[in-house]
């Protein structure tokens, strides 16, 4: 989508939007390059290290066929249809069928537990779900309190009773399969944000939030495509930024299903397949720093990364240990990528996360939409319209009418623009806790916390890390009849990482009488973090 330039003045002064009235996914991301030839999509890796190939005819194919088995099951357009897998080939299928069918897809990260599910489940009233073996074993705990859920489609070996095998329907269905016209404009999937404020909002993103991704992928992997370009992320939210950006120019993904980071054999394997193009949060690259990876066989041309500054030390490193800069990213859920960086248009400033991607026009505003001077703290809007922006909160107008202020979309997040242009990120306006890449809520976590039996109360707060920016930490008020100690808080740490997800569990519990309250009864969660 972008003209190369050689300065980043240039670049932004020309870029212009070209956004076809006509738009689908399946067909922009992968239906282009189906075209017989055996186009290179996917290098899948598994967990002993061999690798299958998979082509665009290949994608293709088995995703119009499983289009047919939805279609033949009842879900039609405007259905929900929930993802719930790590990465593997079965995840951009069951996208894409869902995207040429004119559903609407929900993509949920494999970490999810049965709260987690249950809630976006209930509140997208999914009407259909593909799982694995591990994930169908949280979804049957919770299957009878979801009554919008028709049809539950398993990867594996085993079909439990009231589900249907997801390649045994593939194999059996017709290959044939008309790709529905859709608008730029129709809704097209559904992500969930990290519940910030209460429970997460589901944020409804159009076909267009594809092409809206385009110019900052492009600008901070230094343009796409270029000849041997492969792409590759351990990160879990990498749909629309990693897989569907690179599939839109025909270049090949590595997948990869590693139950957790190893930073020398991920260097192992970018060796190997001769990786070029990576998205690695800066927990990812914080840990290689501290595992002291070495592997001169890797040639990376360029590494992309997001979620939180890597400062002066870390961006260092990167480019002595890679050769090239790390340039970071900022976004969120309801509009991603508006702001990026390219050591080759413009210096990198540590603790900057870069200048306003092309396409976006980026500002510091007050709580009115009135854009503040330059220097002063506020909070970073995007103007609108840009195809980037979410449609809607899911079935939440009032949550959707208060992201906006005047022309512009409000992030939340507070920051600080320089006369040079550069932003600088300063704090957020809700309680979000970053840690090890992933924004985590902390009402989702007290929600959980308050089902278990010795917990009558719970805050929740980050606390610095040197590793993944910020650890999560429980203040808990016990329940009369239980005793603080090691063993229960140890219980309530696994009662979370089960109910909820792996990432989201606290890492370190306190006791305590009572909690810091406001005198409408609001806990005061910055004292708990003054706290440490």
């Amino acid at each position: 989508m972008l003209t190369e330039a050689t300065t980043y003045d240039e670049l932004y002064r020309n870029f212009r939007w070209d956004i076809p009235a006509r738009f689908n996914i399946a067909t922009a991301c992968c239906d282009r390059y189906a075209d017989g030839s055996g186009r290179l999509a996917l290098v899948y890796v598994d967990e002993d290290g061999g690798t299958t190939l998979t082509s665009f005819d290949e994608v293709a194919d088995a995703s119009r066929r499983f289009a047919n088995v939805l279609k033949a099951d009842g879900i039609v357009s405007g259905d929900r249809v929930a993802v719930f897998l790590s990465q593997s080939l079965e995840l951009p299928v069951a996208h894409l069928a869902a995207f040429r069918s004119a559903m609407i897809s929900i993509p949920l990260f494999a970490l999810f537990g049965e709260d987690a599910l249950e809630f976006r489940l209930s509140n997208s009233a999914a009407k259909a779900i593909i799982t694995d073996e591990a994930g169908w074993e949280k979804i049957a705990k919770i299957r009878n309190r979801l009554p919008d859920l028709k049809s539950i489609y398993i990867v594996g070996q085993s079909t439990p009773a009231g589900t249907t095998s997801f390649w045994s329907a593939i194999e059996s269905a017709s290959p044939e399969f008309i790709t529905v016209d859709t608008s730029a404009d129709d809704p097209a999937l559904i992500i969930y944000t990290s519940g910030t404020t209460g429970n997460p909002k589901g944020a409804l993103h159009a076909h267009r939030v594809v092409l809206g991704h385009l110019p900052n992928v492009e600008m901070c992997h230094n343009f796409l495509p270029r000849p041997g370009d492969l792409m590759w992320t351990p990160a879990i939210g990498g749909l629309i930024n990693a897989l569907l950006a690179f599939w839109y120019h025909g270049i090949p993904l590595v997948g990869h299903r590693a139950r957790k980071f190893e930073p020398q054999a991920a260097m192992q394997m970018m060796a190997k397949l001769g990786i070029r193009n990576v998205f690695l949060p800066p927990t990812a690259l914080k840990l290689m720093r501290q595992a002291n990876v070495e592997n001169p066989g890797v040639k990376l041309r360029s590494i992309f990364t997001g979620g939180e500054s890597l400062g002066g030390e870390l961006l260092g490193w990167v480019r002595e240990s890679f050769g090239v800069d790390a340039h970071e990213v900022f976004g969120q859920t309801e509009c991603n990528l508006v702001i990026g960086s390219n050591s080759n248009l413009f210096p990198i400033r540590p603790g900057s996360m870069g200048r306003a991607t092309p396409g976006f026009d980026v500002r510091i505003v007050n709580d009115k939409g009135e854009e503040l001077p330059r220097g002063q703290r506020g909070i970073i809007g995007v103007r609108q319209p840009c195809p980037c922006t979410m449609i809607e909160y899911w079935r939440n107008p009032e949550a959707t009418h208060k992201k906006y202020a005047g022309e512009f979309l409000l992030t939340g997040d507070l920051g600080v623009q320089d006369e040079d242009g550069y932003f600088w990120y300063v704090s957020r306006e809700d309680d979000v806790i970053t840690t090890a890449g992933y924004r985590v809520g902390p009402s989702e976590i007290e929600h959980t916390l308050m089902k278990h039996p010795a917990v009558a109360m719970s805050a929740v707060v980050g606390i610095p890390d040197p590793i993944r920016t910020e650890s999560i930490k429980a203040w808990i008020v016990l329940r009369p009849g239980y005793a603080p100690s090691d063993a229960l808080a140890r219980e309530i740490q696994e009662f979370v990482k089960i109910q909820l997800a792996a990432h989201e569990y606290p890492r370190f519990v306190q006791f305590a009488e009572s909690l810091p309250m406001t005198a409408t009864g609001k806990v005061l969660r910055r004292e708990l973090r003054a706290l440490g």
